[in-house]
């Protein structure tokens, strides 16, 4: 299953990370350096919930982020499933 998230669409993504050498001004060093760039993932907080819709009476599994997790505890969770075109 895809690390995605069933509402927000929430999704990896890619970026860099940056490789510094040598030692700080502060601490008596010359200075640091970029050394080179390096490609990574950045992966979303995927959380598995089973939420309980009223409006249905039964619970509906989801893989979610915690953003979404937020939006459903703000809005209810029919109106944000609706919206989403899960239900």
């Amino acid at each position: 299953m895809a690390r995605i998230c069933s509402i927000r669409g929430t999704r990896v993504r890619s970026g860099g990370k940056i490789h510094r050498s040598g030692l700080a001004k502060k601490k008596g060093g010359i200075g640091r350096h970029v050394t080179k760039v390096v490609k990574r993932t950045i992966s979303p907080n995927l959380q598995t919930k089973r939420i309980w819709v009223p409006e249905l009476a039964k619970f509906v599994k989801l893989k979610l982020s915690c953003r979404a997790l937020k939006t459903i505890n703000k809005n209810g969770a029919f109106v944000t499933l609706k919206k989403a075109g899960i239900i």
